[in-house]
């Protein structure tokens, strides 16, 4: 049985996910030491000052409360982005965020649209349909476990709060499930069976020689080691017969019934 293509760890798995978490961190903690507000850096819908925040307005966070609840599944997310589908992780990161910017823009309320939240959705909606789509059964779990962790976010879809950003949560849904449909070639290769090889010759397995052609098993002679087979080789050419004797220790007397 062989897997060509078998995930590793490594520390860019984690490292480029936490670097990423740790901007936003560092930014938020500017503005606090410094007093300064980077919001008006945000998304401003259909105005042209607003496209500035397609790069910016993700590392932007109006409270520690906002920061903390986009820290954690930015940092799941992208991680398990960077170890299932390290082919096309950096495409569907950066161009995920610029584009779920841009639909934003797009289709947002006249206000700042700040957050990484945006992201969050997108990276949520492409590793849940990849993995469904996918039809490999670690993708697939890995579907579940998003559905599990952050299945509640599809509330927040919807206009129920005015102080938080539905159209950029949207936006990024769509644009993850538009990634999914887009990125067609799967990472993770199925296991292939040596039986299940172009190459594969019945007569050489070794399993398959312990039946005959009806499928009825076949007690094969068992190989006796090296030295003595060499010794028993000699005996036979010097006209000696070798006896062995198989000792079997009797087991507890049966019971009388």
């Amino acid at each position: 049985m062989s897997n060509t293509n078998q995930l590793k760890f490594t520390p860019e798995v984690f490292g480029y996910p936490l670097l990423f978490v740790m901007v936003l961190w560092i930014v938020f903690w500017v503005e606090s030491r410094f007093g300064l507000n980077f919001n008006s850096y945000g998304v401003y819908p259909r105005e042209l000052k607003g496209l500035r925040g397609i790069l910016f307005g993700p590392f932007i966070h109006g409270s520690l409360k906002h920061l903390f609840n986009n820290s954690i599944p930015l940092f799941v997310l992208t991680t398990a982005l960077f170890y299932f589908y390290r082919n096309i992780r950096w495409k569907v990161l950066i161009l995920g965020l610029l584009l779920t910017g841009i639909s934003t823009w797009l289709i947002g309320r006249s206000s700042l649209h700040i957050g990484a939240s945006g992201v969050v959705y997108m990276l949520a909606a492409f590793i849940f349909f990849k993995g469904i789509f996918s039809k490999q059964f670690q993708l697939t779990a890995l579907a579940l476990v998003v559905v599990f962790l952050y299945g509640g976010m599809l509330w927040y879809l919807f206009p129920v709060n005015p102080e938080i950003s539905w159209e950029g949560h949207i936006s990024g849904f769509f644009i993850g499930l538009l990634f999914a449909f887009y990125f067609k070639s799967n990472p993770v290769q199925n296991k292939k069976y040596d039986w299940e090889r172009d190459d594969f010759n019945p007569e050489n397995d070794p399993f398959l020689k312990q039946f005959d052609e009806n499928g009825n098993f076949i007690e094969l002679p068992k190989e006796l080691p090296e030295e003595q087979s060499k010794n028993e080789t000699g005996s036979q050419k010097r006209g000696h017969i070798r006896i062995i004797y198989n000792y079997k220790k009797d087991s507890e007397k049966p019971s009388d019934i």
